[in-house]
């Protein structure tokens, strides 16, 4: 497993849907070694602080083995480098075989796995099309969030190691499904609550069917 690219944006603003919308889903990739911190990495940044970023969003990867997917589902678009935001991408590291709580090194930092990203409206602009966050819940290709367990350095080609399994049997694609289909999923639903370090407004939700 490694990081194929590194990506950061700031905040910016656009008009979308006749409205000004400040948002930092808009990264570039960067060859430099960059600084990763509790909060995320230097030279990155996130406009609504209420919804995204935070220690339990700190870096947020996709797999490039999801572009693959998405180029068949939409032929037309002419794919850009962190297309759905993310700061790594990443080869190898897939939400169905990462576990809640897997503990990862990635370059020199250490970070843990902590839940799945789900889109808002953001994604739409990103992709000039409003229509592209439901076809990104359809999909359930969403990625995953890690919290910084220790501060480091990352770089395009560094390794990503799995250093300390998780405890837990919960993927990163176990919490997704569950989230759309918690009736279908009841055992995941409760093996989620389970989970005491489970972000708040997530358990919130799963506890609404347990």
């Amino acid at each position: 497993m490694r990081i194929q690219s590194v990506n950061l944006g700031l905040p910016k603003e656009f008009i979308w849907q006749g409205k000004p919308v400040l948002t930092g889903i808009f990264k570039e990739p960067t060859a430099d070694s960059v600084h990763v911190h509790s909060l995320g990495l230097d030279g990155d940044g996130q406009a609504d602080l209420r919804f995204h970023g935070g220690v339990d969003k700190a870096v947020y990867a996709y797999a490039s083995e999801h572009y693959a997917y998405w180029r068949t589902v939409l032929p037309d678009y002419s794919f850009e480098s962190a297309n759905f935001g993310e700061n790594l991408t990443t080869e190898g590291l897939l939400d169905t075989n990462v576990r809640i709580g897997d503990e990862f090194r990635v370059g020199s930092a250490l970070l843990r796995v902590v839940q799945p990203r789900f889109p808002c409206a953001k994604l739409g602009l990103r992709f000039g099309d409003a229509a592209m966050v439901t076809l990104f819940k359809k999909a359930r290709r969403h990625g995953i969030y890690f919290r910084v367990i220790k501060p480091g350095a990352v770089q395009q080609g560094d390794a990503i190691e799995l250093v300390r399994p998780s405890v837990y049997s919960i993927t990163v694609q176990d919490v997704v499904d569950a989230f759309y289909q918690p009736a279908r999923h009841a055992d995941t639903v409760a093996a989620i609550l389970a989970i005491s370090e489970f972000p708040a407004l997530l358990r919130q939700h799963f506890a609404k069917f347990a």
